[in-house]
């Protein structure tokens, strides 16, 4: 093979692992009222999910919230739904589906950070429940999907 074949293969792999992950992204507006983290209404709970890295940007990594899918993240991306209390799962499914079971209370705001990890075969990810302040500011760096 020629120099410049291999060469030519080379610059498309690196493009395809450098390149970005396409998700479905909320209209402006839902994603500028999303990050006023205003309280949840009367007998809800908040809950975001954010991915607020650039390792990993090439991949997809699908969200579950109690066996349902919330959507997709990439690359600085968050989720964002409403629940009533009680036990929630999240489900992250990458190589090893972590999960995280949240027990939500009325009035109360959780914030998840989805960590990118590098795996055997495929993405890896870790789910972790972090405080106010790290997760509006993780938020804060990320666009809300659909």
């Amino acid at each position: 093979m020629k120099l410049g074949t291999k060469i030519a293969i080379c610059m498309v792999g690196v493009a395809a692992l450098g390149g970005c992950a396409s998700v479905p992204m909320a209209p402006g507006d839902a994603d500028a009222k999303a990050k006023t983290f205003v309280s949840p209404p009367s007998g809800q709970a908040n809950i975001y999910v954010y991915r607020n890295e650039t390792f990993g940007a090439a991949i997809k990594m699908p969200l579950l919230l109690d066996n349902q899918s919330i959507g997709d993240t990439g690359a600085h991306t968050f989720a964002f739904r409403q629940v009533a209390p009680g036990k929630h799962t999240i489900v992250s499914k990458t190589e090893n589906d972590p999960s995280l079971d949240i027990d939500a209370q009325a009035g109360k705001t959780y914030y998840v950070w989805q960590e990118v990890k590098m795996g055997a075969f495929a993405a890896r990810s870790a789910l972790h429940l972090v405080d106010e302040e790290k997760g509006e500011a993780g938020v804060k760096e990320c666009k809300l999907i659909q």
